[in-house]
């Protein structure tokens, strides 16, 4: 049985602890950008769900992403209600920390990715089909997808596809996910046609500094040890957030006239985004690069979401789909075995065929997010509904769904 490592366990519970104040984090990052009436729906579809996907995860979920493989596409259900999940190291996943450390970890990224997926649809959505939604995919399309590509015996794994943190599982499933529930449910009222600014830009500020703040955890903590690899994580992860702020605001200024708090806001979560997939395999200088071209890409991508006129809110697919495409295709490129013995050497360092394999990847999540999230929603939308009814998205949902409201002005 492998050793346990305390300083290794702390860092990774320190890390899950990080990843979890994510959450709430992208709750304010979000909620900044409805409007007031709609606000404390996005705060409790954002918190809501830390309890949610934690049970789900628990339950069945995390058993289907990580116990022993199944034909190469699941996990058994060895571990459903955290049967055998105990206090000692488990070797096939992480030999220096308690297999609940493992688990609990993962099941941060299991509570944030969903969430991801909220702000596409925001301010148009019925919280209770929602939530059925979300428990359903949780066990049905995201832990099938994290076994493909981190457990041993995933197909993707087994292919070669290098992922550190989460390239195509949280980033590049959550765009595809919010691709097919905007097509389910349709445009908000008044798309196009009435102003829909940002209520609060001070929150989304916050929201952007706590997610920037908790992705040391959800990047550096998935080295899953205290050492070498965990500091070049965290210093790339920096490093391609501050670039991509810069490059997103300089593409901002240059295309509207004017930088905005709202773009720098955007352009470091973007990087962030980007650089996940990459963090753990690619230099710090590497990681500048991929930060310079993610706030560029994403802008662009955000300013062409007006000419397909689809009502993706508060840009999950500008953001998270094409930066996570695109830091996932840079990882094929830049990766290097100098940072980490095992993962795989890209284009930069004499193996092209590495480019191929995270594009099957990118693909492979993509098609199986989309197509399968969008027979789930159609099915919770025809069952139970899935959009609120016209007059409750008029009113604002703080009231009808809730009946609470934010702000009281007198």
């Amino acid at each position: 049985m492998p050793e346990l490592n305390t300083g290794d366990t702390g860092f990774v519970l320190v890390s899950a602890a990080l990843v979890l104040l994510m959450t709430p984090g992208l709750a304010l990052f979000y909620g900044g950008m409805v409007r007031a009436k709609n606000v404390l729906n996005m705060l409790l579809q954002n918190f809501f769900l830390i309890g949610l996907a934690s049970v789900v995860w628990g339950v069945a979920a995390y058993s289907l992403a990580f116990g022993p493989d199944v034909s190469h596409i699941v996990g058994g259900l060895d571990y459903v209600f955290l049967n055998g999940v105990g206090a000692a190291p488990n070797a096939n996943l992480a030999g220096t920390i308690p297999h609940l450390a493992f688990m609990i970890f993962q099941a941060m990224f299991a509570v944030i990715t969903p969430a991801l997926v909220t702000g596409a649809i925001a301010e148009r959505t019925k919280f209770s089909t929602l939530m059925v939604f979300f428990s359903l995919w949780a066990v049905l399309i995201y832990a099938p997808v994290a076994h493909w590509v981190w457990a041993p015996g995933g197909w993707l794994r087994e292919m070669g596809a290098i992922d550190f943190a989460g390239g195509t599982v949280v980033h590049i499933l959550s765009a595809s996910t919010a691709a097919a529930l905007i097509l389910v449910i349709g445009p908000r009222i008044g798309h196009r046609e009435s102003p829909m600014a940002p209520h609060s830009l001070p929150l989304t500020v916050l929201g952007a500094g706590i997610l920037w703040f908790g992705w040391f955890g959800f990047n550096a903590g998935s080295a899953l040890a205290a050492n070498g690899l965990a500091a070049s994580a965290f210093v790339s992860t920096h490093m391609a957030a501050a670039a991509a702020t810069l490059s997103w605001v300089i593409a901002e200024a240059a295309h509207r006239g004017k930088p905005t708090t709202l773009g720098a806001a955007s352009g470091c979560v973007a990087g962030l985004v980007a650089v996940t997939p990459a963090a753990g395999f690619v230099t710090p200088g590497s990681a500048l690069v991929i930060g310079l071209l993610a706030g560029a890409a994403c802008y662009c991508a955000v300013v062409a979401k007006g000419r397909f006129r689809y009502d993706d809110s508060l840009d999950v697919l500008g953001i998270h789909g094409v930066g996570g495409t695109l830091g996932a295709l840079m990882t094929g490129i830049l990766a290097t075995t100098a940072i980490n013995e095992a993962g795989r050497n890209g284009l930069f360092y004499g193996n092209p065929g590495q480019v191929g394999i995270q594009a099957v990847a990118v693909l492979a999540t993509i098609g199986f997010g989309f197509v399968g999230s969008l027979v789930l929603g159609l099915i919770c939308h025809k069952l139970l509904g899935l959009r609120s009814p016209a007059d409750h998205e008029i009113i604002g949902l703080d009231t009808t769904e809730h009946e609470e409201r934010a702000y009281e002005l007198y």
